[in-house]
C-alpha cells in the first residue's frame, strides 16, 4: 500500500502535469482548458491508484483482481468527454486537438498514478512540443491551402457532377459548391464552382484541365 504522502505526491503530479497541457488549451480560449485537463488528469490519477492498492484488503486465495481493468475503462470513457468538445462550426469540425489533449492528459494521469514519473513528464513535454510547438507548422501549411471559386462559361447542360468528377478527378471531392445558371448567352450555362483546401499548384493544374475539357469555353479564377 502506498504511504499518504507517497499518494498525495502522485496526485499533486497529476495535477501540475495536467494543468500545464491545459494551460496552453486555455490560452486559447477552447471549452476544455486549464480545470478541465487537470481534473481529467488528477481523476484518472485516482483511479488507477485505487485499481492497484485500493483491493488490498479483499485479496486471497480464491480473490484475484486484475489492477489494470480500471486504467482500460478510462482509456475508453474518456472519449465521451473528448467528445464534448468537439464541435461543428461553418461545416467544419472543430476541437479535435483539444479532444486528443483531453486523452492524452488522462494517460498522464494514469501514468503519475501508477508511478512512472519519468514516463508522465516526458509525454506531458511531448504533449506541449505537439500543441504549441508544431502550431506555426500547421500554420503554415494551413495558409498555403485556401478556398477557391472559380467562374466557368460551359455549354447548356454540359456541367455535372459526373463531368466534374471525369475533369477534375481526385480533387472533384473538394468541391464545395457548385451552382449553374442560364448564361445571357444563348446556348450557354454560367458556373461557380468553389473548392476548399485548394494549393496553388492544384489551382494551376485544376484551371488547365477545365481549360482544356470540351464544352468549356471560359475559366476565370477568383480567390474565395
Amino acid at each position: 500500500m502506498l504511504g499518504q504522502w507517497e499518494l498525495i505526491g502522485r496526485l499533486l503530479l497529476a495535477a501540475a502535469l495536467g494543468s500545464v497541457v491545459g494551460w496552453e488549451r486555455e490560452r486559447l480560449q477552447w471549452a476544455a482548458g486549464l480545470r478541465t485537463h487537470m481534473l481529467v488528469a488528477v481523476g484518472s490519477c485516482l483511479m488507477v491508484i485505487v485499481s492497484a492498492y485500493g483491493f488490498g484488503a479483499v485479496l486471497g486465495p480464491r480473490v484475484i483482481l486484475d489492477p489494470s481493468r480500471i486504467a482500460a475503462q478510462v482509456v475508453s470513457g474518456i472519449g465521451f468527454l473528448g467528445a464534448g468538445s468537439i464541435i461543428l462550426r461553418n461545416e467544419a469540425v472543430k476541437g479535435l486537438t483539444t479532444a486528443a489533449s483531453v486523452w492524452a492528459v488522462a494517460g498522464v494521469g494514469l501514468a503519475a498514478g501508477a508511478g512512472l514519473y519519468t514516463a508522465a513528464a516526458a509525454t506531458t513535454a511531448i504533449i506541449l512540443v505537439i500543441l504549441a510547438g508544431l502550431k506555426p507548422v500547421e500554420d503554415r501549411f494551413r495558409a498555403s491551402r485556401t478556398n477557391l471559386e472559380l467562374q466557368v462559361r460551359a455549354r447548356r447542360g454540359e456541367v455535372s457532377f459526373s463531368w466534374l468528377e471525369r475533369t477534375l478527378g481526385g480533387r472533384a471531392a473538394r468541391v464545395k459548391q457548385i451552382v449553374v445558371r442560364p448564361s445571357e448567352h444563348d446556348g450557354e450555362d454560367d458556373v461557380s464552382l468553389t473548392l476548399t483546401r485548394v494549393s496553388a499548384a492544384d489551382t494551376a493544374d485544376i484551371v488547365r484541365r477545365l481549360q482544356l475539357t470540351d464544352g468549356v469555353l471560359q475559366v476565370a479564377e477568383q480567390s474565395a
